[in-house]
């Protein structure tokens, strides 16, 4: 009876040597069609090319296997993998949490941190947190998540209405904004104050040309009325 006894199962492809078929269906370094030819003569050839032979459809009969660079191959199908992660976009959840007697001063910090995550692209979840006697005054915390909802509603918009859930009132509010084009705009903003620091550099170095190219009249001058003995 067959055990598997675990250990990890290559997802890579077969090259070169590994490859145990006795024909394969080749193709060409830059992807022409050479047709099936005997494993020893695809493997001589790829020697030729200074190339591997990659087995890229081992399901196909008979194999159908590739000239090329692996190494370059694996390369660069690692760095296009980690642009894509790179640029992917995470829908991510932010929590602010509020009194509902908040003071004005920590209302506007606490306001400011929700306009940040919406220009993020980041969706806020707002909970109200009710103590003692102020449970008996959810209009109080209902208020609030409303003023707050209208102050920000030029970068989002309320998409989980207030609702009571135990001793908190939650409400979530959701960015206008895609957390792609949030992202866009955050790389052409850093990319645009990159630009005006290396312009202000510029000028610095344009003094001091100015500079150097006058000492050397300042000397002309000084030869032509030298000072008396």
């Amino acid at each position: 009876m067959w055990c598997y006894r675990g250990g990890s199962i290559s997802a890579e492809p077969r090259i070169n040597d590994r490859i145990r078929v006795p024909e394969v269906r080749l193709v060409g370094p830059s992807g022409e069609q050479v047709g099936i030819v005997p494993l020893a003569k695809a493997l001589e050839l790829a020697q030729e090319y200074d190339l591997d032979l990659v087995e890229v459809a081992a399901t196909a009969r008979p194999p159908v296997c590739k000239l090329m660079d692996y190494g370059k191959f694996k390369y660069e199908s690692a760095m296009k993998a980690r642009e894509a992660r790179k640029n992917q976009a995470h829908t991510v959840i932010k929590e602010m949490k509020l009194r509902p007697k908040i003071d004005p001063h920590d209302y506007d910090t606490k306001k400011g941190h929700v306009v940040r995550f919406l220009k993020q692209g980041d969706k806020v979840k707002i909970t109200i947190m009710f103590r003692g006697r102020e449970q008996s005054r959810p209009e109080l915390g209902y208020r609030l998540l409303q003023r707050l909802a209208s102050d920000v509603e030029e970068l989002g918009f309320v998409e989980s209405s207030p609702k009571q859930d135990g001793r908190n009132m939650i409400m979530v509010l959701g960015p206008h904004k895609k957390k792609t084009e949030a992202m866009a705009e955050a790389r052409e903003a850093q990319a645009a104050r990159k630009a005006e620091r290396q312009g202000l550099a510029h000028p610095e170095e344009s003094v001091e040309d100015e500079t150097v190219a006058e000492a050397p009249a300042a000397e002309a001058v000084a030869e032509e009325h030298p000072a008396e003995a």
